[in-house]
């Protein structure tokens, strides 16, 4: 079916993408707007992928005619929560070096909307940029000369309201079935109201139901076999919109279901991250078979899922300038002996997680040798930015400019408003979906929203529990989660453990993460990937005080959310993708990182999503670089009382709970005096 999908939900002045799914580049789509508000002088263009740009609230209906008939696609549009903010930075704070530069590239900024590129210009003292944007804290690289570095990091902070949140489920009364909303305010908002929506390809519409404040009601006779119902909390800012399917099976049973949920076993799950071609060490080059080789070692770990960069031809070593979406890297091995690497994890009771790159491909990909040397079939599978509309300071040659994010000019943007790159880039998941269990997506901020609706439908169809894991940097953004995604970078901890080990914070600072998943309106039901360093990052022990790397690294793996382990992490490699360290790696800290796999494994409390911040004394210690947090079981379970020490030295801590002095990750006996000692970390039983 080429439908465009579920409806959509935005803001005046953000513009919403609309797209035939599974579509044919050899037929015709045409788009047409039929309803709009009456104030709105909104158009759409009659091309197979259009962009509707709401000026005014309310709701817009647009019809698609396609192969298969004519579908409608309703779009709900909310006032907007952006203003004027400014950011700025001054000329004393770029190097001596540019002072004559007489304007920059600004990357960002970094928000829930924005995600691009801006030229300024010099205005006296300083360079300045003016823009619109939501509530809460946002960032700015300031880069100049056309490079990334030198470069000046700025923020400003709009206030207002975070984002309410939604969920929704139902249940059989007698003949009815009721669909249940729970909204929940903003932190410092107002109570939001419940809007229900009905999804277009389904025949259950408003004439079917009742609706009264946050529930709504269904006769069993007027229900179609599936059905889906979609809700969106109302305040000051509109939530994410949540969905429930219903489903008539024999003998009029119903059943539900919360398609936007990860799946159950991603909260147990415990992942390792390869960066492939450093995995076999100093002196070997990585192949399919040498990780092969090294399973029985992640084995011994205790790990459950393993992420490995890109496996695809590049001619990079780290993969993402990829040149054939559809095979190996002839380095790393056939793609045969990458299915048999995949079969050997498996065995081992490891799932896989493929890093999918749909958002660009190398420029020495032939798509885009072809596209630059005019070829008309290739002529719209790369976006074209026009010489006046540059703003990224690269010089290519020509009267157009490959489209391409920050100073990555070698990897140029495709094109998602061709419908040829949308079946490329779709028969690139088709591929690759089958052989392992999920995807990390690679930029996924970068690819249309609308995409990636159709990517989870597309996968989920096939396998409920494949895992889609995106990566939404630096600062991630609630939207992916709605109906996309189900594990999310946890970048607000990662910041925070830096800061920590920095010593620039102290260590209760990681609980501001949880009011940011809150603020920023994310459900309770979210899964985050909780992580001190991946192949983006330095390392944290390189980058932070002696000392912090053992509680930072146990507080992602004891805080609600999935762990993982960067490869070398647990051996002490100091270069962010330096080789793995076999002969001279850190053992103690090999060890240190298998028992908090096995705690988590062996602890339910530890995997619950439940966390509780516990006051406490430091008696001898540094009382800013101690925290201690509660993981409460259920009533068949045990709580934990966690402690993180990030000082140096140990310290004397006395928890304002009744807990035990046997540490449970070293299994031995931390009691002394009127506390408990804590050198990096005890996990404490509550009495």
């Amino acid at each position: 079916m080429q439908h465009p999908g579920p409806p959509r939900f935005t803001t005046v002045g953000e513009s919403v993408e609309l797209a035939p799914r599974d579509p044919d580049p050899d037929e015709l789509y045409r788009w047409r707007l039929t309803s709009a508000p009456e104030e709105s002088t909104a158009e759409l263009d009659d091309g197979p992928v259009v962009h509707l740009d709401p000026d005014a609230p309310g709701t817009y209906t647009a019809e698609l005619d396609a192969p298969d008939g004519t579908h409608t696609q309703t779009v709900r549009v909310f006032p907007t929560t952006r203003t004027s903010a400014r950011f700025s930075v001054s000329a004393d704070a770029v190097d001596a070096a540019l002072d004559d530069v007489d304007s920059a590239s600004v990357i960002g900024p970094f928000n829930d909307f924005v995600m691009g590129g801006h030229r300024v210009t010099r205005k006296g003292d300083e360079f300045t940029l003016d823009v619109e944007l939501p509530p809460g804290d946002h960032q700015a690289i300031f880069a100049f000369e056309d490079e990334f570095d030198p470069h000046a990091t700025t923020s400003v902070t709009v206030e207002g309201p975070g984002r309410p949140r939604i969920r929704l489920d139902g249940r059989r009364e007698a003949e009815e079935v009721v669909v249940t909303a729970t909204a929940q305010a903003a932190p410092d908002g107002d109570d939001p109201e419940v809007e229900f929506h009905f999804d277009d390809r389904d025949a259950l519409d408003e004439s079917d139901v009742s609706v009264d404040g946050d529930e709504l009601r269904i006769p069993v006779e007027s229900l179609p076999v599936f059905s889906r119902v979609h809700a969106v909390a109302v305040a000051e800012r509109p939530s994410i919109a949540d969905t429930l399917t219903i489903r008539v099976g024999d003998e009029a049973a119903i059943s539900f279901d919360r398609p936007a949920d990860a799946p159950e076993w991603v909260r147990d799950a415990t992942v390792y991250q390869i960066f492939v071609r450093q995995f076999a060490g100093e002196k070997l080059e990585t192949t399919f078979e040498e990780i092969e080789r090294r399973v029985p070692y992640l084995e011994s770990l205790g790990i459950d899922t393993v992420w490995l960069t890109p496996v695809c031809a590049s001619p990079t070593r780290h993969g993402y300038h990829i040149t054939d979406l559809f095979d190996t890297a002839s380095d790393l091995g056939t793609r045969a002996e990458f299915e048999s690497l995949v079969d050997r994890l498996h065995e081992a009771g490891i799932q896989v997680l493929f890093d999918l790159v749909v958002n660009h491909t190398s420029r020495d990909h032939s798509a885009f040798q072809m596209h630059r040397a005019g070829v008309p079939e290739y002529a719209d599978h790369y976006e074209r930015i026009p010489r006046e509309q540059d703003t990224t300071g690269v010089d290519w040659a020509g009267d157009d400019a490959p489209g391409h994010y920050f100073n990555w000019a070698s990897i140029p943007n495709v094109n998602y408003d061709s419908l040829a790159v949308r079946r490329w880039m779709l028969d690139v998941v088709d591929s690759w979906a089958p052989l392992v269990d999920g995807f990390r997506c690679d930029v996924a901020w970068g690819v249309p929203h609308g995409f990636w609706k159709e990517v989870r439908a597309r996968v989920k169809a096939e396998d409920p529990e494949f895992l889609l894991l995106d990566e939404t940097v630096p600062k991630r953004r609630v939207d992916f989660r709605e109906n996309e995604f189900d594990l999310h970078y946890d970048t607000d901890l990662y910041y925070a453990l830096r800061d920590v080990g920095t010593g620039d914070a102290p260590a209760a600072e990681l609980f501001d993460a949880f009011v940011e998943s809150e603020r920023k309106g994310f459900p309770d039901e979210s899964v985050y990937l909780r992580y001190v360093e991946n192949h983006d990052e330095d390392r944290y022990a390189t980058e932070c005080e002696a000392g912090t790397l053992r509680p930072a690294a146990a507080a992602t793996f004891t805080l609600p959310g999935t762990p993982l382990v960067y490869y070398g992490q647990e051996r002490g490699v100091p270069e962010q993708r330096g080789p793995m360290r076999w002969h001279d790696g850190d053992a103690d800290l090999t060890t240190f990182h298998r028992e908090l796999v096995g705690l988590r494994d062996e602890i339910p409390a530890l995997r619950s999503p439940g966390v509780n911040r516990v006051a406490c004394d430091v008696q001898d210690g540094e009382e800013r670089n101690v925290v201690a947090y509660e993981r409460p079981g259920t009533e068949d379970e045990e709580s934990v009382v966690v402690v993180l020490n990030f000082a140096e030295k140990s310290a004397t801590v006395t928890p304002h709970r009744d807990v035990g002095t046997r540490d449970l990750l070293t299994e031995s006996d931390v009691g002394g005096g009127d506390g408990v000692r804590v050198d990096s970390v005890a996990v404490l039983r509550v009495r």
